[in-house]
């Protein structure tokens, strides 16, 4: 497709903060853009910086043929999409939203079975910071598909087309929030024991810096252990339920909250246990996958 017949314009619906990021990223590369927000007051704010205001989801469809979705859950989906499901037929629905791949898959299956194409992403993103240098953007559904629209959608963040299955996009960022979750509690908390201790967060954040550095090692080393069944040895696997121990009693010194420390040793000692069972070490990977086999 040539640069001359791309679609210079687009939908998005839903303007929570991502939503007028993903507006704002729009305008800013000179696509023409069309809102709809349940909440009419966000949609005067973008109204004001050059987007147009459609009254009902109906107006928003009609307008465009390529509409972005940028709602909390899928089930927003079938409420706003319903609203004007007569205008579906023809369209290219990109659901940005966050959901289980479980439920991506259905909501594909409802758009194209009301005559419109279908693509799923997954944002990830510096908070809504799009145009943060680590900010990108998974997309899963038909490549063609996605070939034909990934120009128009390329203001938005950096692209991963990860495959045909729609329920691609969200496992890999699922995943992605898999990690990130923890991470923003483990910092909550080692951060409260600094302050509570009575020392200065700002000078603990280089050290914390320093040590996330060696995290891509430790990313590699395990990847490739868990494809090989987990990484497991007693004797590390004691020095971890150990450690935990001791986070927990340095949070209670200072009176931190420790229940994520205390998850934590509870994987770490169900590991031993099961080790202690099988008559060989059980990876804490193996616990969480299931593993319904030995791991040989």
């Amino acid at each position: 497709m040539s640069e001359q017949s791309i679609p210079r314009s687009v939908s998005v619906l839903g303007l929570g903060p991502m939503g007028q990021a993903m507006v704002r990223a729009f305008l800013a590369a000179g696509v023409e853009v069309t809102v709809w927000n349940r909440s009419g007051a966000r949609a005067d704010a973008m109204a004001e910086l050059g987007a147009k205001r459609a009254d009902t989801v109906s107006d928003a469809l009609a307008a465009n043929a390529v509409i972005v979705v940028s709602l909390t859950h899928y089930a927003a989906m079938y409420d706003v999409l319903g609203q004007g499901v007569e205008r579906l037929p023809g369209k290219v629905i990109v659901n940005l939203s966050s959901d289980s791949p479980r439920r991506a898959r259905a909501g594909a299956a409802w758009v194209r079975e009301r005559g419109a194409e279908f693509l799923s992403g997954g944002v990830m993103s510096a908070g809504d910071d799009i145009s943060h240098p680590a900010s990108y953007i998974f997309y899963s559904g038909p490549r063609e598909v996605f070939d034909a629209h990934s120009a128009l959608l390329r203001p938005l963040s950096p692209q991963e087309y990860l495959g045909v299955d729609d329920g691609l996009a969200q496992i890999f960022y699922q995943g992605l929030l898999t990690i990130f979750h923890p991470w923003l509690l483990a910092f909550d908390q080692a951060t409260a024991m600094i302050e509570r201790s009575g020392h200065d967060i700002a000078r603990f954040l280089p050290f914390a810096i320093r040590s996330s550095a060696a995290f891509p090692h430790f990313m590699t080393e395990f990847s490739a252990a868990n494809a090989a069944g987990g990484w497991a040895d007693i004797a590390g696997l004691r020095m971890m339920d150990a450690g935990a121990e001791h986070i927990i009693d340095a949070s209670a010194d200072v009176g931190v909250d420790a229940t994520f420390s205390r998850t934590a040793r509870t994987f770490w000692r169900a590991a031993i246990v099961a080790s202690e069972g099988a008559g060989r070490a059980v990876s804490t990977y193996e616990l969480m996958r299931g593993a319904a086999e030995p791991v040989s």
